[in-house]
């Protein structure tokens, strides 16, 4: 650990996760810094108790805004040439106390390296849906990616999650920081500007986090609505990267051999799961014909939809106004 690290956490009532969060990353750091959205179970509090800065979300909520203003509340305090580690609430991390993080900030040594993201392992107790995406998705084999492996690998290239990454400062101010007014998918765009600008990504996959998340089929029909609108608005990823294609098949054989080993009777619900997660990609890229109160129940954020029914309102009120 180096006095030029921050480590941020995201939080909103994460006081269960977070004494084990802190008992893990170790204490040498400039910044330990938690960005609170409308915690009611006394996560400011126990984060003030341990040692952590407090911060409350700018609001509205944005995943890219809010994390772009928290890199520059670290930037203050460890300056450009530092660097800053992204954590979510439910991203605890593996082995011993520092280990995880020291791992994943150690291969920013290779300066040409914009941003590093860790292996995600499923939680304790993890149903077998949500461990193979992790295993699917998070290898045991760590790979450094650069723009010249988009024609091998496609829009995989810029795959990257800042539930667990860290992103060297300057490399990040140099692509103009988090995106805002993304409704997800705000890692990958960093990721693709990085790799645009002539930076490198790394996975490092012996830098584990327990983190995974237990969605039952309609809530994995909302997430891959939200991929969808994510493709359909930032839709320069598809050009330069390429598009998905057959990434969701290769995706189902892999869940169909996994659930053959460890629980053979909901091989029919992984059918019905495909279904309906390409029945929500398909209609998140057609977003734009679709009225806003259907793309809000569509959605698992939201607060997106609010915001820009909040705008649409404001909108019409001005050229009300403007009218008069």
């Amino acid at each position: 650990m180096t006095r030029s690290l921050a480590v941020i956490v995201f939080t909103r009532d994460a006081a269960a996760h977070l004494p084990a969060i802190d008992a893990a990353i170790g204490g040498d750091l400039a910044v330990k810094l938690v960005v609170d959205s409308s915690s009611t179970d006394g996560t400011a509090e126990l984060a003030g108790r341990l040692g952590w800065d407090v911060t409350r979300a700018p609001e509205p909520f944005d995943h890219g805004g809010t994390r772009g203003w928290a890199v520059r509340r670290a930037v203050e305090v460890v300056g450009r040439d530092g660097v800053a580690v992204l954590l979510t609430q439910d991203a605890v991390p593996a082995g011993a106390r520092g280990e995880a993080i020291g791992r994943l900030v150690g291969v920013l040594g290779d300066h040409g390296l914009g941003a590093a993201y860790g292996r995600q392992l499923p939680r304790p107790g993890a149903g077998p849906f949500e461990a193979h995406a992790r295993l699917f998705n998070y290898p045991d084999r760590s790979e450094v990616r650069s723009m010249e492996d988009a024609k091998r690998l496609g829009i995989k290239a810029c795959l990257f999650s800042d539930s667990f990454a860290a992103y060297r400062l300057e490399a990040l101010e140099q692509v103009g920081g988090f995106p805002e007014r993304a409704i997800v998918g705000e890692d990958a765009i960093v990721a693709a500007k990085l790799l645009k600008a002539g930076w490198k990504i790394a996975y490092v996959a012996d830098a584990c986090v327990y983190h995974s998340h237990d969605l039952t089929p309609l809530q994995e029909m909302r997430r891959y609505f939200d991929i969808g609108v994510f493709h359909a608005r930032e839709n320069w990823i598809l050009r330069e990267f390429g598009k998905p294609e057959g990434e969701g098949l290769r995706f189902l054989r892999s869940e169909l051999r996994y659930l053959w080993q460890h629980a053979p009777w909901r091989i029919p619900e992984s059918f019905l799961r495909a279904a309906l997660k390409y029945f929500g990609y398909r209609l998140g890229r057609a977003e734009r014909w679709l009225p806003l109160w259907v793309k809000r129940w569509l959605s698992l954020q939201k607060h997106f939809w609010d915001r820009e029914a909040e705008e649409l309102r404001a909108r019409r009120r001005g050229g009300r106004a403007h009218g008069e």
